[in-house]
Formats: C-alpha cells, sequence, structure tokens
C-alpha cells in the first residue's frame, strides 16, 4: 500500500534547465531537480553557491534568466499562498513586546492583507501553536522564549495558512542537540502530509534525517542521504571541510563523530 501510495505522490516543485544571473555575475547555471509530495529533501552547499537564490526562485520573489520554474503545478507566485515558508533571519525585533500568538498570526497576513484578524485567523493560529507544542506559550513575549521555542514558534507561523510545501533555511541555527532532536520529531509529523525542503550548514542534521540531498553550488547534484559521503561534501566545499557524524550512545544520545 505504501508503495502505491508512492506512485501516486506528485511534483511539487520542477526546475528545468534553471539559471540566474545578477548582471554579469552567474549564480546558478543548468538546474535541474524535482521535489515530490511528502519528500523530505535537504538543501546544501557553501555561501553563495545559489541555496538562496533557489529558494527565492521557488517563491516567485526572482525569476529566472533561463529554463522553468514549476510548484504545486502552477507558476512560483501563484503558489505562494500553499507554501509555508520560515527565513534564514526573522525580521522580529526581539525588544518589542509582542506575543507568540501574534507572531504566528501574522503568517495569515498574505496578499497584500491590511493588518485585520478574523476569528479564522486566530483558529487557525491557535491550531498551528499547539501542533509545535507552544499552546502553553501562546501568551508569552516571543522575546522570553528559548532559541529552540523561537524556533518552534516560526514554523507556526510557516504553518499558519495550511501549506503543501514547507520551505525552511537553517532552522537548526544555534540549536542544541535536544532540540534538533524536538524540530526533527515535528517536522517528520509535518511530513507525513507535506514536502518539506530544508536548507542548512549542518550536514550531520541533513545526513541524519532528510531523505535526498539537493547539492548547490552554482549547479544542483542529487544524492540519496546514504550517498553523501565526505568527499562528495569536500568536492563542494573544499579540503577543510569536517563532516560531523550523529551516532547516540548507550541512553540514547546523539554524539558527533568528526571525518576529515
Amino acid at each position: 500500500m505504501s508503495e502505491s501510495r508512492g506512485q501516486e505522490r506528485g511534483v511539487v516543485i520542477e526546475l528545468k534547465g534553471v539559471a540566474f544571473s545578477f548582471g554579469e555575475h552567474e549564480v546558478l547555471k543548468n538546474v535541474s531537480f524535482t521535489v515530490l509530495d511528502r519528500e523530505f529533501a535537504g538543501m546544501v552547499g557553501p555561501n553563495g553557491g545559489g541555496k538562496t537564490t533557489i529558494i527565492k526562485l521557488v517563491l516567485g520573489l526572482l525569476r529566472p534568466t533561463a529554463g522553468t520554474v514549476s510548484v504545486l503545478g502552477s507558476s512560483p507566485v501563484d503558489a505562494r499562498p500553499r507554501i509555508g515558508y520560515m527565513p534564514q533571519h526573522a525580521q522580529i525585533d526581539l525588544s518589542f513586546p509582542t506575543r507568540v500568538l501574534d507572531v504566528v498570526m501574522t503568517g495569515r497576513l498574505t496578499g497584500g492583507r491590511v493588518m485585520r484578524y478574523s476569528s479564522e485567523d486566530r483558529e487557525r493560529a491557535e491550531t498551528a501553536i499547539a501542533e509545535v507544542g507552544l499552546s502553553d506559550r501562546r501568551a508569552s513575549m516571543f522575546s522570553s522564549l528559548s532559541g529552540g521555542q523561537r524556533q518552534r514558534a516560526l514554523i507556526a507561523r510557516a504553518l499558519v495558512s495550511d501549506p503543501e510545501l514547507l520551505l525552511l533555511d537553517e532552522p537548526t541555527a544555534n540549536l542544541d542537540v535536544t532540540m534538533e532532536e524536538q524540530l526533527h520529531e515535528l517536522l517528520r509529523r509535518l511530513n507525513e502530509r507535506m514536502a518539506i525542503v530544508l536548507v542548512s550548514h549542518d550536514v550531520g542534521f541533513v545526513s541524519e534525517y532528510t531523505t535526498k540531498v539537493i547539492c548547490v553550488k552554482k549547479t544542483v547534484v542529487l544524492h540519496p542521504t546514504s550517498e553523501l559521503s565526505g568527499d562528495t561534501l569536500r568536492e563542494m566545499y573544499g579540503e577543510k571541510i569536517r563532516m560531523v557524524r550523529h551516532d547516540h550512545d548507550e541512553h540514547g544520545r546523539r554524539t558527533g563523530d568528526g571525518h576529515e
């Protein structure tokens, strides 16, 4: 039955022969890949390699200079209301007294809406907050949350529009091992109903938890997670790359084993 469901999975993201340049500076060249429904893909690559550009192309914030980008069977701009996005650096002033519920509800402000919320907006926000396990902090100031709780609140903001695709840019930044494991469990549950693309420099997290790795360095090479190796990463990042494999001790705690 699971095999049948796999055969029925549609294409959520499709890039064909995509190129992108800023003036004379070529950022992407001949990029082609697909992400399927309920697939959990990790995106890795060096700084300036083109990861953020790909995310912006998928969101319709940039247009390719060549090739085509299709998202959920339509153009990226038309698909945008069906995409949940958590940016790398959320522009939230921690000195501003904003409640968790207020932060999450801003995810309902799409399509040029003014800041006026309906009872449905509030209900959706409450549901998203519960899904990420923050119901007891819904009235707390966002600034009072731990790093992991802030990440979960921002994921709730991305979920509040009930998306079919979730894009996460560096969600594991500044998280300890316990918080990473909690994040993975949350993403695992979400992945049962939507495709997820996670951009990260944490190769250990990507290699342990995702099923497909999109390696970006001007062009794209796809690897099953099982094929991600030190040689692959050295080719992308250079000779100084250090890959950390996350193992578990006898108590189930993750430990790091570095490989040059």
